[in-house]
């Protein structure tokens, strides 16, 4: 936490008052650290997070339609991080006949030398099987498949791509832009406090799902439309909790010191007051990741989400829509958004615990 020794003329703080200043901030953040362990259904959440994030940034690795290692006549192949560069645009293939070449097919006719296939499945998320349309959960397809015979574990794995980018994209941007008016409405206050608090209430009176449908309506469905989308609708809470904190905060004895000193309140206000008033928007920013996936999957639902060949947990549920039968697609996807939303609330949770004195043991 910041004291008065840290705020004016930092630099010139002797080594014993340096030291000790990090000794305090070291404690405090120290021992958040450690009410935070003691929540033990925080600390199961972040590990279920943190398996959604690996599972997400590795997808290609654990199921993909190529291999990530094989050799063909002669020579050895390592598909997946070939498309990764190619992608990248760092690198292509250098023969035109082996971009679109069917590697499970090679492999069938034994035209494959020693071959390693993605972990968990060998099929891509849009790739289609027509002789496995709504097929049951079986050894080839593990959760079975969708109406058009996609993949359904598949589009499970990189659907998490989707959902987890929504949420930490249009989260951020959320908090980006509560913090940014909650601070200048709560340090300057006035006519600036009232005009950015009306523009609040405004955007709070809003249905906000509907007016995110419209925004998708007009610019279309893509992603980043979304991402856009549910973070310029999902802002005030963090403004109004930042607001109430930098109100408290502004009086204290650091903040006038700084100001007695001259420093410019740019630098008074993100420097000294909302280090000390943003443990409030942490909370609430991984509430509203959560609620990020959960508007995503809906607007995907609903059909309003990203384009058709785009598979999201939303859209596989959508596709549970046309065969009440197939139970498959309407329990693993739907398990998945239960699943990271009720980690990420029960995150914050953790972090309101450990962050709010109220609240502590």
């Amino acid at each position: 936490m910041n004291t008065i020794e840290d705020l004016p003329n930092n630099s010139e703080l002797s080594d014993d008052q340096k030291k000790s200043q990090k000794e305090v901030d070291s404690t405090y953040w120290s021992f958040v650290k450690h009410q935070f362990k003691k929540n033990k259904p925080a600390i199961i959440s972040l590990y279920i997070v943190i398996l959604l994030v690996i599972m997400a940034v590795f997808a290609d690795f654990l199921a993909y339609k190529k291999p990530i290692y094989t050799s063909y006549k002669g020579e050895t192949y390592f598909p997946i991080f070939k498309d990764y560069g190619v992608s990248l645009g760092i690198s292509k293939w250098e023969n035109p006949e082996l971009i679109n070449i069917d590697w499970k097919k090679l492999d069938d006719e034994g035209k494959l030398g020693t071959t390693i296939w993605p972990l968990i499945t060998p099929f891509g998320p849009g790739e289609i099987d027509l002789g496995n349309v709504l097929s049951k959960p079986t050894g080839t397809h593990l959760l079975g498949t969708d109406p058009i015979g996609r993949d359904l574990l598949a589009g499970i794995i990189h659907g998490s791509r989707i959902s987890l980018s929504v949420g930490f994209v249009a989260a951020g941007l959320a908090v980006l832009i509560g913090v940014l008016l909650g601070s200048l409405a709560g340090f300057y206050g006035g006519t600036t406090d009232i005009l950015i608090m009306r523009f609040v209430e405004i955007m709070t009176n809003m249905p906000t799902f509907f007016l995110i449908i419209v925004i998708v309506a007009i610019y279309g469905s893509s992603i980043w439309y979304i991402m856009a989308a549910i973070g310029l609708t999902g802002w005030t809470t963090d403004a109004k909790l930042i607001r109430g904190e930098i109100l408290k905060v502004r009086n204290m004895e650091y903040v006038v010191a700084a100001n007695s000193v001259g420093l410019p309140n740019m630098r008074i206000l993100f420097r000294h007051i909302l280090p000390n008033a943003i443990a409030p928007v942490l909370v609430s920013g991984a509430f509203a990741v959560a609620s990020a996936i959960l508007v995503e999957a809906s607007l995907s639902f609903l059909g309003f989400g990203v384009a058709a060949t785009t598979v999201t947990w939303g859209s596989l549920l959508n596709s549970a829509r046309e065969s009440s039968s197939a139970w498959w697609l309407a329990i693993f996807p739907g398990f998945m958004i239960f699943l990271s939303v009720v980690a990420y609330n029960l995150i914050g949770e953790g972090l309101r615990d450990a962050l709010d004195p109220r609240l502590r043991d």
